[in-house]
């Protein structure tokens, strides 16, 4: 027998010391489905004290990923997120009110990471459930990819989840999980509790360390960064395609090509800033770069500060022992001194570069052209201005070749050096200022160093797709992957025609190929059901929308006119809206709860106070991110907490929160339906028979939305009048609009089969969207389905740990929002919707006492015409979390509900069919 885990007495210490809402449970779930990453965050915070307590949910999250929903759980009212189109600030106030357009230190750094944070007050002694899922397509690096999860929760956490899986088409040829990652330095080893499964083309990694394990590592709850790197089998040819719902996604990644030559050019930056470590650490970087280049490539170095110096004038040289020697030279002797002349660097780097390409028209040809350059800060030297900068590097480049930055810290222009990137070709990477630069440095160029192709171009059968991505490609470096994705536009065609052409050193290289895509889509579907345990969908039109999002926000920063710019804002901004991403041009907008001063919740919120999440990429410097942004153009995603302001408008409604409606079906079953016109709460029973399907809301013909509710039986306990006990075992949702969808819930599980089959357990928290329906689990608690954003059925998940022999584990049915069903519903619930009903009271039979008589009269019910009989009664319901007073019709409803009980028994769980239209006398 195990002996029960101790806590340790520092621990327990630490515990009830602590002020704040204690973490209970920290939960999160990836899983990768051909390199497209869906993360679902789940965080349960406690309030153990009497009064209300801030409650704030902070999570670090990969800057390359799109948040796709969020939603808070407070006081048993359900929070969701909207997604909306960012609307440009008006600057108020005069002098210091205004935000300088001069930007100061660390405002504009740009970190791997982003922090999504949000705040709200937790009731006394209550719970809060803070729910986030983010998207990524990973990006192949030195032959691998790298997934981040950041575990940084600021306090020890009773329950702590990390799981991640990952399912591909190709075989997994490598599988790495990484020490923690804190900061500089790893922990020694592989994180404890750490279990790893794996197959061919599947895996799973999951990190549960207790509390005490997460002790031992740290208690300020920063345990860093659990990595896991993995890669897989490449197809030789054109690549691997996958074929998803109409959309297809190119994977082309080659291999075992010879390395083309480069010629390289590095411009670093010796101004005064660089004094000290970063000179340092460039110089290492430096010298063994050198060490790596190849006998073919030919190479100068340029310094910049307020003067220019050229290691070798006018030329490029070529990789000899002497050279090499002599570089090394020019880079031990380099002294950090002086302004930074970025314009001038740039100015002098292209010079020699484009004078060498023009001087030998063959070297274009046979070769790969580059610039590295390298700076700490933003001009203070020369030219001052961005917009000439830019214009003056686009013109001295001509398209000849492509332009890499590096920025150190967090005093760099990184929009500047991302535009001059984007603009010629390159790319720009980012080294913080804590960070082991010369590690990265030297990482940054062996992901450029290796060029196996350019001019690399991808052609489809003409008229087969549409909405392409980018499919042009300057260069291919070893280690990386080109990825494309599209829309077909006839999903009845057998097969696409690929076409890849690019050039290998001194020859040109032509790969072409048919893809049968009835075969891939079979495949991917077979890839995608092997997930359907985890997050997400498997869709590949969300990674087209992911990837076409991306190529507008790029070609919006490139824009050189005002037209251009509003175009590229209308496409990424309406694909945002599409795929409910949150991105530099959208907001995120969620209702904050409403807590008295006492700390409870206030039960009537008509007109919350709106809170805008927003990210600001120039503030990340400091891990918090600006309240408000100053313009549209230096916005990145919005993420963090907005305060409300005096004199601000919101424009927008309002979005109310959800709160768990009366009209439900829970317990034996006990139904209850809530007639807001006639402010009358009805109840009753209905005493089904087990294996009974009970129809419980039908709209088939309108809204296309039906329920079905399958009944379970179990032993009555003693004393009780009854004979057993019923309860809703499984409850199914059919959605005929846009698309016919299934969901299946039951205590431990939810199937949802529409675009895509998922299986979903109640036991983890997770939010998943497909084909108008979103589902959100909150683990052993609800189930939400919302369809359409007009109905919403909450289901509760009664599970039993130690059940008696007359419990069951089972469900609860509550209508949350019945706006989008029709006047025209039906089933055992959905006739009540748009009724009203009225209280008379009935005269009874006179009885004598003494001298007097008395008249007794009893209350009934008038709906539809018919008298029902009824008694005052109590029922409990949200799991006994509250009381209702309804008046109770007795005999299983009769006269209440249309009909006789036999007329809502169905034949089977998905049965949609009309009601028979059974009548009752009044």
């Amino acid at each position: 027998m195990l002996s029960p885990r101790r806590v340790p007495r520092q621990v327990k210490s630490m515990l009830t010391k602590e002020t704040k809402p204690h973490i209970q449970e920290l939960s999160v779930k990836t899983t990768i489905i051909s390199r497209y990453a869906f993360t679902a965050v789940s965080c349960t915070m406690l309030n153990r004290h009497s009064a209300a307590a801030e409650g704030v949910f902070q999570f670090l999250i990969p800057k390359n990923a799109y948040v796709s929903n969020f939603t808070m759980i407070i006081g048993g009212r359900v929070y969701p997120s909207e997604v909306r189109p960012k609307e440009k600030k008006v600057k108020e106030g005069k002098g210091d009110e205004a935000k300088p357009k001069n930007k100061e230190k660390g405002e504009q750094s740009e970190p791997e990471v982003e922090v999504f944070r949000m705040g709200a007050s937790i009731p006394g002694r209550n719970r809060a459930m803070f729910m986030l899922t983010y998207e990524e397509l990973l990006q192949r690096r030195l032959g691998r990819y790298e997934h981040v999860t950041s575990l940084r929760p600021l306090q020890l956490v009773s329950r702590l989840s990390v799981d991640v899986t990952i399912v591909d088409h190709s075989t997994i040829t490598h599988l790495e999980v990484l020490p923690l990652r804190i900061g500089k330095s790893n922990t020694p080893a592989l994180p404890v509790s750490t279990v790893i499964k794996q197959n061919k083309t599947f895996c799973r990694i999951t990190f549960s360390p207790n509390i005490v394990q997460q002790a031992k590592i740290t208690t300020s709850g920063m345990l860093g960064e659990f990595v896991v790197h993995y890669d897989v089998e490449r197809e030789l040819g054109i690549g691997d395609i996958q074929v998803l719902n109409g959309h297809f996604v190119h994977y082309f990644a080659p291999k075992d090509l010879p390395v083309v030559p480069k010629n390289v050019v590095f411009v670093i930056d010796t101004s005064a800033s660089m004094l000290g470590t970063k000179i340092r650490q460039t110089k290492d970087a430096l010298f063994t770069i050198l060490r790596d280049l190849r006998p073919g490539d030919r190479f100068n170095f340029v310094s910049f500060s307020n003067r220019i110096k050229v290691w070798q004038p006018n030329r490029l040289v070529p990789v000899t022992p002497l050279n090499v020697r002599d570089a090394k030279k020019f880079i031990y002797m380099l002294q950090p001194t002086g302004g930074t002349d970025i314009n001038g660097g740039i100015q002098t780097g292209s010079s020699l570069l484009s004078g060498y390409l023009n001087a030998d028209p063959d070297a274009n040809h046979h070769s790969v052209s580059l610039i590295i350059f390298l700076t700490d800060g933003r001009p203070t030297v020369g030219e001052l201005q961005s917009p000439s900068i830019l214009s003056n590097a686009r013109t001295a480049v001509k398209e000849q070749f492509c332009v890499f930055t590096i920025g150190m810290g967090n005093d760099v222009d990184y929009r500047l050096l991302e535009r001059m990137a984007l603009e010629n070709c390159g790319m720009m990477r980012r080294i913080h200022e804590d960070s082991d630069a010369s590690t990265m440095l030297k990482g940054f160029y062996d992901e450029i160093g290796t060029p196996l192709l350019s001019d690399i171009r991808v052609n489809y059968t003409e008229d087969s797709v549409q909405y392409v991505t980018q499919h042009l490609f300057t260069n291919y470096f070893n280690g990386s992957e080109i990825v494309i994705a599209g829309k077909l536009t006839n999903q009845s065609a057998d097969s696409l025609h690929v076409q890849v052409t690019a050039s290998n050193s001194d020859k040109s290289i032509v790969l072409e190929t048919d893809v049968a895509l009835r075969q891939r889509e079979v495949e991917t579907e077979r890839h995608v059901k092997e997930a359907a345990a985890g997050v997400g969908s498997g869709d590949t039109g969300r990674v087209w929308g992911f990837l076409s999002v991306k190529e507008g926000l790029r070609s919006r920063l490139k824009s050189q006119t005002s037209r251009e710019r509003d175009g590229y804002t209308q496409q990424a901004t309406d694909l945002s809206l599409t795929y409910h991403f949150l991105t530099p041009l959208t907001s995120l907008v969620v209702e904050k709860p409403q807590v008295l001063a006492d700390g409870t919740m206030a039960e009537d919120t008509p007109t919350p106070t709106p809170v805008t999440t927003e990210t600001n990429k120039k503030a990340a410097s400091a891990n918090e991110l600006s309240d408000e942004t100053e313009g549209e153009e230096d916005t990145a995603q919005s993420l963090h907490l907005k305060k409300d302001q005096p004199g601000k408008v919101v424009k927008r409604p309002v979005q109310k929160s959800i709160t768990i409606s009366k009209t439900s079906a829970d317990g034996d079953p006990h139904f209850v339906v809530e007639f807001p016109l006639s402010k009358l709460t009805v109840c009753f029973n209905i005493n089904g028979e087990p294996g009974h399907i009970l129809r419980m809301v039908s709209d088939h013909k309108h809204s296309g939305v039906t329920v079905n509710g399958k009944l379970i039986g179990a032993p009555a306990p003693a004393g009780s009048h009854k004979q057993q006990r019923t309860y809703f075992s499984t409850i199914t949702i059919v959605v005929n609009r846009p698309k016919r969808s299934y969901i299946e819930v039951t205590p431990k599980k939810v199937i949802l089969d529409g675009q895509d089959r998922l299986v979903l357990s109640c036991d983890t928290t997770v939010s998943v969207e497909s084909g108008g329906l979103v589902v959100t689990i909150v683990g052993k608690s609800t189930v939400t389905v919302t369809i359409g954003g007009t109905i919403r059925f909450v289901i509760l998940v009664h599970q039993y740990k130690n059940p008696a022999p007359y419990q069951r584990n089972h469900l609860g049915f509550y209508i949350s929002n019945s706006k989008g069903l029709s006047h025209d519903c039906h089933g055992l619930l959905g006739q009540f919707l748009y009724e009203e009903v009225g209280l008379a009271e009935l005269s009874g039979n006179a009885t004598a006492t003494g001298d007097h008589s008395t008249s007794l009269r009893s209350p009934i019910l008038k709906v539809k015409g018919r008298s029902v009989p009824v008694v005052q009664k109590t029922r409990r319901i949200y799991s006994g979390r509250q009381s209702v007073d309804c008046w109770f019709a007795r005999n299983n409803a009769a006269k209440l509900i249309d009909g006789q009980y036999e007329d809502y028994v169905v034949s089977h769980l998905f049965d949609t069919g009309d009601w028979p239209h059974g009548s009752n006398g009044a």
